[in-house]
């Protein structure tokens, strides 16, 4: 999957300009999915120096991403005739997500498990399910 994670809020509690401590989990959430070959794009408000200090912050800490604020490395928005700032991703990572952003552990979870964070808080509260299986009738057994 080609994933897009804001920074502010999302990776780092928000402090903007300055940069805030990491969300539990962040950073090891993010070296698993980039190890498992998930595409990780940075995808921020965030321009300039206020950007450098983003992507420098997450280099030191080993999460090195496939783009910043575009859809892939090489990509030269000059260059471009059909450029736009739309990403086009698979998901994004974002706190100003309707319903504010989950744990980093739950979000992994929808991304490997192809899950739904519905699916994933029914779970938890116990009103899912499996799916029942009829048991297989033996030769002798009635009925």
């Amino acid at each position: 999957m080609t994933i897009a994670v804001d920074f502010d809020g999302t990776i780092v509690t928000h402090k903007y300009p300055e940069i805030g401590e990491e969300m539990p989990f962040a950073i090891d959430t993010m070296k698993a999915l980039i190890n498992e070959g998930h595409k990780l794009i940075l995808w921020s408000v965030r321009e300039g120096k206020l950007l450098q200090e983003a992507v420098d912050w997450c280099h030191k800490r080993g999460v090195d991403f496939y783009a910043i604020n575009k859809d892939y490395p090489e990509e030269d928005v000059n260059k471009n005739m059909y450029f736009s700032r739309k990403l086009k991703v698979d998901v994004f990572i974002d706190d100003r997500n309707i319903g504010g952003i989950p744990d980093w552990g739950t979000i992994y979870r929808i991304i490997t498990e192809h899950k739904t964070l519905s699916e994933i808080m029914m779970e938890r509260q116990g009103q899912i399910e499996k799916p029942f299986k009829a048991k297989k009738k033996h030769w002798w057994s009635r009925g």
